[in-house]
């Protein structure tokens, strides 16, 4: 069983875009959204959904109020302020640490794990799809990206697929480093922008620190091709591959209003130039 995990530096590069085009053209794999700080690649593979379950990964303080005695230790002891001035926890505020569960000396405070998120196992057009949604200000998406990619090799395994396709977060992260360990190939997706560049350096050694095969995307290289040359540059030097070179083309944004992905939207130069790219990928794993 391979997997090829498609990460990028920065947010905004196409990323997605790419991993829902590389969908449609594969056979016989499972898709993993490990973005699961803000997961949307459902939104162009067309989704059915099969299975949810509750992902639980934090720590919430609670005062018991019929114990409290006011003390004010807890509010004392709380390094973020979270006691309010009539002894309650304010859920924004609680980092969930247990300090003031532990030091309680009446025990009125429980220490209870919350929901963080959920995530979900999808039919799609294309083959099976885990994906997530970690709740608004949840922690440990590390620890639910680990959750989605054992899915997703616990369904390959029993359907017998040969290929993941994960679709990764950007940065270089936790989130990132659990969505690239133990995988086979990582495709980054960067733009011609000095941000762009300098972001994919980093993500390149995060790459060799775990080593990972990386190999490098160009997305919407017509729009400055001279910063496209100093990439392909970097790479040269640096013995990393280009995989392939997207132009910019405005149907990418038109298939992702219409739900699918660009290459069954239309053929056009940027389909052809995703479909190379995806030639290379299989045949470098």
């Amino acid at each position: 069983m391979k997997e090829i995990t498609v990460i990028s530096g920065k947010g905004g590069t196409g990323k997605t875009s790419l991993v829902g085009s590389f969908a449609a053209l594969a056979s016989g794999a499972v898709f993993a959204d490990c973005d699961v700080d803000a997961a949307n690649l459902s939104l162009i593979m067309r989704p059915r959904l099969k299975e949810t379950t509750v992902f639980k990964a934090s720590r919430e303080a609670f005062i018991l109020s019929d114990k409290c005695n006011k003390c004010g230790l807890c509010r004392e002891l709380c390094r973020f302020g979270a006691i309010t001035e009539d002894f309650r926890v304010d859920p924004l505020s609680c980092e969930g640490c247990g300090v003031c569960f532990y030091a309680c000396p009446e025990k009125a405070i429980s220490y209870e794990e919350v929901i963080s998120g959920h995530w979900f196992v999808s039919d799609t057009p294309y083959g099976p799809l885990v994906h997530a949604k970690l709740g608004v200000a949840e922690e440990n998406s590390g620890k639910l990206v680990t959750t989605v990619r054992n899915k997703a090799r616990e369904i390959a395994e029993e359907e017998n697929k040969k290929l993941i396709l994960t679709d990764g977060p950007p940065g270089i992260g936790c989130p990132v480093i659990a969505s690239l360990a133990n995988s086979s190939l990582a495709l980054i997706v960067t733009e011609p922008t000095l941000s762009g560049i300098h972001d994919m350096e980093r993500v390149i050694k995060v790459c060799s620190h775990f080593r990972v095969q990386p190999c490098v995307c160009i997305n919407r290289y017509d729009l400055d091709e001279g910063n496209a040359r100093e990439i392909e540059k970097y790479c040269r030097q640096n013995k990393v591959p280009v995989a392939g070179k997207i132009p910019f083309d405005k149907l990418v944004t038109e298939s992702m209003v219409q739900g699918v992905p660009v290459v069954e939207f239309t053929d056009s130069p940027v389909s052809r130039s995703i479909v190379k790219t995806w030639k290379y990928l299989k045949n470098n794993l």
